[in-house]
Parts: structure tokens; sequence; C-alpha cells
């Protein structure tokens, strides 16, 4: 297929030619972008994680990142925004999905981290679909093995550091909790954005707090705007490594009705585009995006937002290569 991909002049080779295959034809790689297999190295991996037995609501995110490459055929080479060609500066490839056991959670979480590890290499950055918010954990164990412990800036509706789901350790709702206990977060460098809705009691804030976290709740958005959430988050990181996590539940069920636990009153999409773009000089290591369940999506509108966030993500990595 290499030979229908655009080339740069240095040899990368990126997306199917648009203006010479339209946007509905050929493989549906992320973003048309070629496999791993079609180059000899690569600097930005996108790998599908379809797993989600780890969720406790709507299922259906094991088809998240099938979905997301899909609506992804429409990304374009040039992102005006941050005025960057992210398939022109890095080698960006599709590496697949991670086939995981879809009955033993444990098990499966093993798979990812092993087959995550070989991806990262000597410390190149991955983009992860998701899949359910479980595989967090496997990734920022992979990341670890090669980064030490990173800031995460999560955004989401909900924590994601209740404790167990009827005695389960490890699920959708538990990933940060585990990774805070396993020294895999910097814990006072590592952000919650888009939190919001009900909680099972206010102890669940209290607990949050121990465990390393600073929130910027949904409800403070309209009140400090884009840059008010970019000067906390920036703050909170400093100087060190990020791991960005995006439960597309962050966004308001109008922008993102398709996921298993969507919750009122959340971000836009142009909300949330403005802040990763304005994350954009941090040192991302490692991004997943999950809780996309296509059989509730409509017209696409959720994977439409979900691979738009996931091309924020990769440009702010394939510029990575300039500093």
């Amino acid at each position: 297929m290499t030979e229908q991909h655009q080339h740069s002049p240095d040899g990368i080779v990126g997306q199917i030619d648009g203006l010479q295959v339209p946007r509905y034809a050929g493989l549906t790689t992320f973003a048309r972008l070629p496999r791993l297999e079609d180059v000899n190295a690569y600097d930005v991996a996108v790998v599908g994680l379809p797993f989600d037995t780890g969720v406790t609501y709507r299922p259906g995110a094991r088809f998240g990142p099938s979905h997301i490459r899909q609506a992804s055929r429409l990304l374009r080479p040039y992102n005006p925004a941050l005025d960057a060609e992210p398939f022109r500066e890095a080698q960006v490839v599709d590496a697949g999905d991670i086939a995981c056991n879809p009955f033993d959670i444990a098990a499966a979480l093993q798979q990812i981290e092993q087959g995550l590890t070989p991806l990262i290499g000597d410390g190149r950055p991955f983009l992860a679909l998701g899949g359910d918010h479980t595989v967090a954990l496997p990734a920022l164990r992979a990341i670890n093995a090669v980064h030490g412990p990173v800031a995460l800036v999560h955004f989401d509706a909900h924590l994601d550091t209740w404790d167990t789901y009827f005695d389960a350790p490890t699920t959708h709702g538990t990933p940060f909790r585990r990774a805070s206990e396993e020294g895999l977060l910097l814990k006072g460098n590592s952000a919650h954005v888009g939190i919001r809705g009900s909680l099972y009691d206010r102890q669940d804030l209290l607990d949050d707090v121990e465990l390393g976290f600073t929130i910027v709740h949904c409800r403070d958005i309209e009140r400090i705007g884009v840059a008010g959430v970019l000067e906390r988050v920036l703050d909170r990181v400093g100087t060190a490594k990020v791991y960005v996590s995006i439960d597309i539940d962050v966004l308001d069920p109008a922008f993102a009705p398709a996921t298993g636990t969507p919750e009122a009153g959340g971000m836009t999409s142009r909300e949330l585009l403005a802040v990763l773009r304005g994350m954009s000089e941090l040192p991302v290591v490692g991004a997943d995006i999950v809780e996309v369940s296509p059989a509730y999506d409509h017209a696409e509108i959720t994977a439409v937002a979900a691979a738009n966030l996931a091309y924020e993500l990769v440009t702010i990595m394939a510029m990575g290569k300039r500093r």
C-alpha cells in the first residue's frame, strides 16, 4: 500500500493521498497511515486495545478502535491550529490491535502490557485507542518500565480512583487508584479534568486527594474558561513527562453519546480540543482515548470527536521531535 501513500523528502511515509484515493476507499488504518509492517522504523504508534470486560454499565467499547479508525479517514495532513504537519514531521504508524483475553481481566492486562512494551522501545510515544478505561493501567505499567513515574492528565467525568467494584480490584473505575498504589504516577503532578456527576460518598473526593490528585471540576470551566483549565494543568504538571488519558465521557453526551457511563453537563469538543492544543509543549510520552462504544453512536458523532482528539495528541507527539 505504500505506493498510494504520500512520501516526504526524508523518506517518511504519510497518509494515503486523499486527492488521489477517495477517503472512503482503501485500508481503514488510523488516518489512512501506513501499517507498522509497511515501514522500517517509526516515531509514533497508534494501537488499538479492544477490551471492555472492565465496564460497569453499558458494554461495547471493545469495538471502539475500529470505530475511531473509520472516523479518522477525514483527518488531513496539516494541523493549522498547531501549525504542524504531524505525518511529515514524524513517522506515524497504525500498529493494529493487541489481542487480549475477553474473559480474564488479569490475563488481558498482562497481554496489553506485553504488547505495548515493544512499541515503546527506548521511549517512543504511543496513542492507544480503547477499549474501556481499565486499559490505562497496563499502559502506565509499560510506560513506567521506560520512563519511571509520570504525571497523569486525566480527562473524565469520573475519578476512576475507586477501590473495588463487587470486590474486583481492576475495573474501568479503579485504574488510577491501582496506578497510584503501584507508584506509576507522580502524585504531586497529576490532575483530573472535567469531573462531574454524582458520587457514592463525599469520601471519594477526600480519598482522591490522598492518592495525589488535584481536580478541575467541570462546573468550574464556565467560570475559569479554557485558559484557567490550562493554567491549572500546566502548573500541576511542571516539567514532568506526561501521560494523557481521555475518557470520551468527559465530553457532554451532546458531543459524545456513544459511551458506557454518560453524564450531563460535560465539556464541549471545542473546549477539550483547545485544552489539548494548549498542552502542545508538554513532553507527552503516551496517551489513550477510551470508552467509545459504537452501538450508542449516531452519525459517528462520538467517533468523529475521538478521532480529532487523537489527531491533536499525535500532533503533539510528532512535534516532540522538534525538541
